[in-house]
C-alpha cells in the first residue's frame, strides 16, 4: 500500500476503534470528563449519544480504559437482546453463573448478591452497553429494573448508555418516561470543523509514524469538511483513498482534486459544488488506483 511511500508503521486512518489514536476534540474531553463525573459520584443512569461515525464506540473504549480501578466493569456491544439474554450477558460480565433456566426474580436475587459484594469490597459496578438505541422495549424495561438495586446511600449497578439519536427518540416515548427520569447525567457528541480536521488528521499520521510536514492543508481539509460534515468515520475513508491517490501519482502531499475524487466515490460524502469534479475525471479514481497497484507490482503499462 502507501506505507513506505509517507515513512509510515501502520494505516493512519482504518476504522477501528483503536484507542491509540484516539485525539482529544473537546467534544469528546467533555463528554468523558462528563462521565467520569457522573461514575464517581454515584449517578445511576448516564446517556452519551451522536451521530453514526462520530465516534462513540472509540470513547466508550476510551472511558473503561480510564475508569480508576475501584470500578468494576460490565460491558455489552451489542445489546439487541432479549430480556433473558441480557440478563445472562450481565451475569457473565460480572461471573453469576447462571442455571439453564433464570427467572427474573432468580437472576435479581443472584445478581444483587454479586453486587453487594462487589460493594463490601468498596468497587462501584458499571454497565456500559454501545448502541443502546438497538435495546428492545422489553429488554430496556428489565434494564430499568436492575438499577432498582440499591442499598440505603446509593446504587449498586450504574449503567452507561452510548447510542445514536434514535436514543432519545425512544426515550422520549411515554413508556419509557420512568427510566428517562433516571437519567441524570447526558451528553451529545458535536462535530468536528475544518480546523479541528486539520489536527485530527495530523495527529492521526503522527501516531502512525509520520514525522514530515503536513501531509493534508488546511485547504484540503476545508474540503474534508465540505464532503464529510465533520463526521470522523467519513473523514477516515476520504483520508484513506486520498493518500491512496497521492501514492499513486507518487506525490508526497494531498491535493484538493485527490479530495474531490474520493468523496465522488464515496456514497456517504457530501457533494456540494466546491466538490463537484468533471464527469470526464469521475472514473479516474478506479483508473489511478489500478495504476498504483500494477506499477506496484512491477507491471508495466
Amino acid at each position: 500500500m502507501y506505507l513506505y511511500h509517507f515513512g509510515i508503521r501502520e494505516l493512519p486512518f482504518t476504522l477501528t476503534p483503536n484507542t491509540s489514536y484516539y485525539f482529544g476534540l473537546p467534544s469528546h474531553n467533555e463528554a468523558l470528563e462528563v462521565l467520569l463525573t457522573a461514575l464517581k459520584t454515584g449517578e445511576g443512569f448516564i446517556k452519551v449519544t451522536g451521530e453514526v461515525g462520530t465516534g462513540k464506540t472509540l470513547l466508550c473504549r476510551k472511558l473503561l480504559n480510564e475508569l480508576p480501578g475501584f470500578f468494576h466493569t460490565a460491558y455489552i456491544p451489542n445489546p439487541m437482546l432479549s430480556p433473558e439474554d441480557l440478563r445472562r450477558a450481565v451475569a457473565s460480565e460480572l461471573e453469576v453463573e447462571l442455571g439453564e433456566s433464570v427467572d427474573a426474580q432468580s437472576f435479581t436475587q443472584k445478581i444483587q448478591q454479586r453486587l453487594m459484594a462487589i460493594h463490601q469490597q468498596n468497587k462501584s459496578v458499571v454497565l456500559i452497553i454501545d448502541e443502546a438505541q438497538a435495546l428492545p422495549d422489553d429488554t430496556m424495561e428489565a434494564l430499568r429494573l436492575m438499577t432498582n438495586l440499591e442499598t440505603e446511600s446509593r446504587k449498586l449497578l450504574q449503567v452507561v448508555l452510548f447510542g445514536q439519536p434514535e436514543l432519545d427518540e425512544k426515550l422520549a416515548c411515554a413508556a419509557f418516561r420512568q427510566l428517562r427520569q433516571r437519567i441524570t447525567f447526558s451528553y451529545a457528541l458535536k462535530l468536528m470543523d475544518a480546523d479541528q480536521i486539520f489536527q485530527y488528521v495530523a495527529h492521526r499520521m503522527q501516531v502512525a509514524g509520520y514525522a514530515n510536514p503536513p501531509v493534508f492543508t488546511p485547504r484540503c481539509c476545508q474540503l474534508l469538511y465540505k464532503a464529510s460534515g465533520g463526521i470522523p468515520r467519513i473523514v477516515n475513508v476520504l483520508c484513506h483513498k486520498a493518500l491512496m491517490l497521492a501514492y499513486g501519482e507518487g506525490r508526497a502531499v494531498v491535493i484538493p482534486a485527490d479530495i474531490r475524487l474520493a468523496a465522488k466515490d464515496t456514497e456517504a460524502a457530501r457533494t456540494p459544488a466546491s466538490l463537484m469534479i468533471p464527469a470526464a475525471l469521475c472514473g479516474l479514481f478506479g483508473v489511478t488506483l489500478m495504476a498504483a497497484l500494477l506499477w506496484h507490482s512491477g507491471v508495466s503499462l
